[in-house]
């Protein structure tokens, strides 16, 4: 059994734990650089994810993904781009038929004994698995350390449910 935890997002993560709860994997989120007017932007590549997500769940799975919304101060367009990221994300999983349960950021980070500082969520994930504090260590691995501590809601659930 494994259990995945995905951040989404364009700039999101999966990752991958084993039934201990050790690190299996942690991969970015899949992605492709598109051109937009005269900038070019990341995003969610669904063929890319779809292979990612065949690839790692050759077994059984439980899968955590934060269950997110807009963000105050967002543009409308921006926002529109995340609800696309979050939609390719739902697609592929319920294509794959994989078992998913939606957390709020507020639930995980709770169980988590974090606050919603992104910071927070590396010092936690390198406090959990510090043989892959390689993996967490500069500012823009937040999103993979918040996918490593989604997957640890999703494998804690499990713990308490066979305790219980």
């Amino acid at each position: 059994m494994r259990f995945l935890g995905v951040d989404p997002g364009s700039h999101g993560a999966i990752a991958v734990l084993t039934e201990d709860g050790s690190i299996h994997a942690v991969h970015d989120m899949p992605s492709v650089e598109v051109k937009v007017g005269k900038t070019k932007r990341t995003r969610v590549s669904t063929a890319l994810l779809s292979d990612l997500m065949r690839e790692i769940t050759d077994m059984a799975c439980i899968v955590t993904v934060e269950d997110v919304g807009g963000f105050s101060g967002q543009s409308c367009s921006a926002a529109f781009t995340f609800g696309r990221a979050c939609g390719q994300l739902e697609g592929v999983l319920t294509a794959l038929q994989l078992p998913v349960a939606y957390v709020t950021p507020q639930k995980w980070k709770k169980a988590a004994g974090i606050v919603s500082d992104k910071g927070a969520a590396r010092e936690a994930a390198m406090r959990l698995w510090p043989a892959h504090a390689h993996l967490f260590k500069r500012v823009m691995d937040a999103d993979r350390a918040e996918a490593c501590l989604l997957a640890r809601h999703g494998w804690l659930s499990v713990q308490r449910a066979v305790a219980a």
